[in-house]
């Protein structure tokens, strides 16, 4: 099947309706699918949820979605760096469900497994255990009970990612911290579609090296990026 594309916009061809759930990877301004998530701007769909560590900073990530009013759900674990996050939700426009990182990541990831459902102790007796399972396992000292909560696992009508290399297949590779969330939430997605830095020969990854398999990946498209800095400081000269 072949699975490269021109642009990000043929890319998501046929793949885009008002009120979906989108996986996104990235981590801050790291590893953001910049080209995927300006496909969708353009495309113009509304009323999306968006599961993903951050929402980027007002002009850049998902936050250029939150700026056209293109999302109506955040589901994150950090919403910091956003000003027109804050005040969408802060006035009653934006629905935001918070997860701890890890729980978010590990929702991503089991979706991606077919696991519906599994239990942390993570987020027990605050509000983020109000309305879920609770359950007790002999894990504490000398086999006593400690208290679990359910979470979910998340399954994405789409998965958007961004990787460093690809070959045809869809095998990907990603660059450091830009590996983040994009392995799991490229895991999740019922479509996932990656944006890469390059595209290299079937058969030139090493097998080791491969983050993603290419059975998680249905679309590729390579593009330029912009290398942003979220937080740059800077010494003073003396």
């Amino acid at each position: 099947m072949q699975k490269i594309y021109d642009t990000a916009d043929a890319a998501l061809d046929g793949l885009l309706r008002d009120d979906m759930l989108i996986a996104a990877g990235g981590f801050g301004l790291c590893g953001i699918p910049e080209l995927l998530l300006a496909a969708i701007k353009r495309a113009g769909v509304t009323d999306l949820t968006f599961a993903s560590n951050n929402a980027g900073v007002d002009d850049f990530g998902i936050g250029i979605l939150l700026a056209t009013k293109q999302v109506r759900k955040m589901m994150s674990s950090y919403v910091g760096e956003n000003a027109e996050f804050m005040r969408q939700y802060l006035d009653g426009e934006l629905e935001v469900e918070f997860n701890p990182q890890g729980t978010l990541a590990e929702r991503m990831r089991a979706g991606g497994a077919g696991i519906p459902g599994f239990y942390t102790k993570t987020g027990v007796g605050t509000q983020i255990a109000e309305g879920k399972d609770h359950k007790d396992f002999p894990t504490g000292e000398n086999g006593a009970d400690e208290t679990y909560i359910m979470e979910r696992g998340i399954v994405a009508d789409l998965a958007i990612v961004k990787a460093w290399k690809a070959d045809d297949t869809g095998n990907l590779i990603f660059r450091k911290t830009a590996r983040n969330f994009n392995v799991p939430a490229a895991m999740c997605g019922k479509v996932c579609v990656a944006e890469v830095e390059e595209i290299v020969p079937r058969g030139s990854l090493d097998p080791d090296h491969i983050h993603l398999p290419g059975v998680y990946v249905h679309r590729i498209v390579q593009g330029d990026h912009e290398k942003r800095i979220e937080q740059c400081t800077l010494r003073e000269k003396k």
